[in-house]
């Protein structure tokens, strides 16, 4: 008398990993992730490796743990694997305030965002 289990959103050759409430804009973070759509998983790693952006390291977890997603609970060969999509999206943004002269306050938004990455296994071009 249980739920039916959902049906499965990605492909049988796809694999994701995602982060929520990450510490950076959704704008910074999308700069280091047009850096790695549509690139091969391996050379994402390096160039992730060698980014000189702070949030790149998170990124580089994120694309690890799809790699690690992809191998042990699909069984797709680790080398074919290419990044299909790298989705950022926006999450809470913490207001805060400082104090300005003339007893003003000077509003301070400090925002958070989400990032989905997807990696898919190419086909044998025979």
């Amino acid at each position: 008398m249980g739920q039916t289990s959902n049906p499965r959103k990605l492909a049988d050759n796809e694999a994701k990993a995602s982060i929520k409430h990450l510490r950076t804009s959704p704008q910074k973070l999308n700069l280091v992730a047009q850096m790695i759509r549509g690139k091969d998983a391996s050379r994402a790693l390096l160039d992730l490796e060698f980014s000189p952006r702070r949030v790149a390291r998170e990124v580089k977890k994120i694309l690890e743990s799809a790699i690690a997603n992809a191998e042990n609970n699909h069984n797709l060969d680790v080398d074919k694997l290419y990044i299909k999509e790298a989705t950022v999206g926006r999450a809470l943004v913490m207001k805060r305030f400082r104090a300005r002269a003339k007893g003003r306050g000077a509003k301070i938004q400090k925002p958070f965002s989400n990032i989905t990455v997807v990696l898919r296994e190419r086909e044998d071009s025979v």
